[in-house]
């Protein structure tokens, strides 16, 4: 399998003050194949949250290396972490993270909007996600228009819009009752089936039980990393 992340000794440690250090990671090291689906697992405190954020390039490590399709990115800058975020990885957040002044349309060509994509390919492409995800009738409505459910299609709908290599999902089922979880699961189910590669971070043992591999982090360490024997489907 072609690797898509690749983390080598990864450590991230904390400065309280300027003077306490408190370690988040300690020499994690894993890899992550195009098209797989992966749940990140762990306690408060296990380091899953600082682990996403690395993969997200939304954080850097304090040492080792970060590999994301063929690029060092262990290195970069903001401005360049910047770059590979909108080109590379969509998140979907359990708060769902939706401007509230923009209907759901305006919404999901925000990422485009901002790679400088032309009028009509960022509404081509938008209309393209929105349907995929199932809310063609909702083009217009503002989030205060929406369900929990449907708003949380809406950030599938806007993770999807620039074609990344990575769907990030944290705790995507958080603010959402049993059915709907279960409908926005099918949902990223149904994209990782299309080609994608999921990196769900979640606490919850049923949610984390779609994917496919589940890595266990327990005090900065990855406690196991093994194949879901327990898929759901």
């Amino acid at each position: 399998m072609e690797k898509l992340i690749q983390l080598r000794d990864i450590s991230k440690i904390y400065k309280i003050g300027g003077i306490i250090e408190v370690p988040a990671l300690m020499s994690v090291s894993v890899d992550i194949g195009k098209n797989e689906y992966v749940a990140i697992m762990g306690p408060s405190g296990s380091g899953k949250s600082t682990l996403m954020n690395i993969i997200g390039c939304l954080d850097t490590p304090t040492s080792g290396t970060y590999i994301l399709n063929n690029q060092d990115v262990s290195t970069m800058d903001d401005d360049q972490l910047a770059e590979v975020r909108n080109k590379e990885i969509g998140f979907v957040f359990q708060t769902f993270n939706l401007l509230p002044r923009y209907d759901a349309l305006s919404n999901v060509q925000l990422p485009l909007t901002y790679a400088g994509i032309s009028k009509v390919k960022r509404m081509e492409r938008a209309l393209e996600v929105i349907e995929q995800v199932g809310l063609s009738d909702r083009l217009y409505h503002k989030p205060n228009e929406l369900s929990g459910g449907q708003r949380q299609r809406v950030a599938v709908a806007r993770a999807l819009v620039g074609h990344p290599s990575i769907i990030l999902a944290d705790e995507p089922t958080g603010n959402l009752d049993s059915k709907t979880s279960i409908d926005i699961m099918r949902l990223i189910m149904e994209i990782h089936r299309n080609g994608n590669t999921i990196v769900l971070v979640t606490h919850e043992e049923d949610i984390a039980r779609y994917a496919h591999r589940i890595i266990r982090l327990r005090d900065g360490h990855i406690e196991s990393d093994e194949p879901n024997l327990n898929l759901l489907r």
